[in-house]
């Protein structure tokens, strides 16, 4: 399935669209805010992995809603090595059927479900994963790479 094209603000200051990057994979991440605790661990994962990524030619793309102001803050306290977009109001998160009904405690409201796409070099989304629990994720996201 091909992947659907966009251009957010990434966190270099930047308009950064899927398809600046034909020619390389991508790891496209969506996650719900930066800073706490399932996120920073997800994004210090992905950090820590970017080596393999790199070799694998893939580049790593995570998107939220939060500001610019809050993903430079999130980049620079986790000493990040990838861009990090902007998605305040949503679009790119319902392209991608990521904006969901989630429930906490009780009360429902709208919001990202923790999802990665794989994006070969032609742009098809090979791998997707939705609900994502952190735990061992990104080994799972490297091993799918590593096929391509």
């Amino acid at each position: 399935m091909k992947a659907k094209d966009f251009t957010l603000q990434a966190s270099n200051g930047k308009d950064v669209s899927l398809s600046d990057y034909k020619g390389k994979a991508v790891i496209l991440y969506f996650y719900p805010k930066d800073s706490t605790p399932g996120c920073t661990t997800e994004a210090c994962d992905f950090r820590d992995n970017s080596s393999v990524i790199k070799e694998g030619n893939a580049e790593i793309l995570g998107i939220s809603l939060d500001s610019i102001n809050s993903h430079e803050k999130f980049i620079e306290k986790n000493d990040l090595p990838f861009l990090l977009l902007s998605d305040p109001d949503h679009k790119v998160c319902e392209m991608y059927g990521v904006w969901q009904l989630k429930k906490n405690y009780g009360k429902e409201y709208m919001g990202i479900v923790r999802s990665t796409f794989l994006i070969d070099k032609d742009q098809n989304i090979v791998k997707e994963w939705r609900n994502v629990r952190v735990k061992n994720h990104v080994e799972e996201v490297t091993e799918e790479l590593k096929k391509l």
